[in-house]
């Protein structure tokens, strides 16, 4: 553990050592796959404009990788871990840190709303089965966090940034182009994790344009993208509108009957959510 009489918290945190000394096997339950490259940590924190007055929430901190490159610049890191097992290895990497507050358990049960001081940015290598879900519920649940730079699946990443009409254009795409735009996608190879995943993976950077989505216009977007081979009409029927309600709405927006989700543009989606109604 370092020397709490040093000069300050060690440049580096040693990953491969850590995960060695501590017996440490990724756990796949979890979605686990520890971050070896320090140098990308520091990339991700100066990407995502980490300042000292700034508050991070990072999810699944692992051994404290990433979480020690972003205390070094952040005033304060709420870093929310499920795994116990990683307890020891982490006082060792961050023992020397006054300002990472851990919480212990599930960070989708976790009230985020909650968290004191307030989260400004969200920076994290993201598990990969529930980066979307992480990230979505920031949006409306952390209204203060302007930018996000993650480590996800390349194909999440895709995904996201997807354009109107393409394959991988869904929900996520739209809800996050109604109050995010994209600073920069970065790709990152499978060498810089333990195991290597059998996936390309990708950093993603985000910054808040506006106010999240309501919970009507997020529940339209889901239900228009619930059966994306249908129309909208039938489509949103399905997710409990009513069908001449939809109908009307779409012609109130100037959308044709045969209009399909992946057509729609996020302002299109927001003029149909206002038409249909709370």
């Amino acid at each position: 553990m370092p020397d709490a009489s040093s000069a300050g918290p060690p440049e580096r945190v040693g990953t491969a050592r850590l995960i060695q000394a501590h017996g440490l096997r990724p756990d796949k339950d979890f979605g686990q796959n520890f971050l070896l490259d320090e140098n990308l940590c520091d990339v991700a924190v100066r990407d995502a404009r980490v300042g000292p007055d700034d508050v991070v929430l990072e999810v699944g901190p692992g051994v404290g990788t990433l979480t020690a490159a972003i205390a070094r610049q952040a005033a304060h890191v709420h870093a929310v871990e499920i795994d116990r097992r990683l307890e020891p290895a982490l006082a060792e990497s961050l023992g020397a840190f006054t300002n990472v507050q851990i919480h212990w358990g599930d960070v989708m049960k976790l009230d985020l709303a909650a968290l004191d001081p307030k989260p400004t940015r969200l920076v994290a290598n993201l598990p990969y089965n529930i980066a979307t879900p992480i990230v979505m519920e920031s949006l409306w649940k952390l209204p203060q966090v302007g930018v996000w730079a993650v480590m996800v699946q390349r194909e999440v990443a895709d995904r996201w940034v997807a354009s109107v009409g393409s394959a991988l254009y869904g929900a996520p795409t739209v809800l996050l182009a109604m109050c995010t735009r994209q600073l920069f996608l970065r790709p990152v190879p499978p060498t810089v994790f333990m195991p290597r995943p059998h996936v390309d993976s990708a950093i993603v950077g985000l910054e808040r344009t506006g106010p999240a989505p309501s919970a009507h216009v997020r529940a339209v977007v889901v239900g228009a993208f619930g059966q994306r081979r249908k129309t909208l009409l039938n489509a949103v029927s399905a997710a409990g509108w009513d069908k001449a309600q939809v109908a009307a709405a779409l012609e109130q927006s100037g959308l044709a009957p045969t209009a399909r989700a992946q057509e729609l543009g996020p302002d299109q989606f927001i003029a149909f959510a206002g038409a249909l109604g709370a």
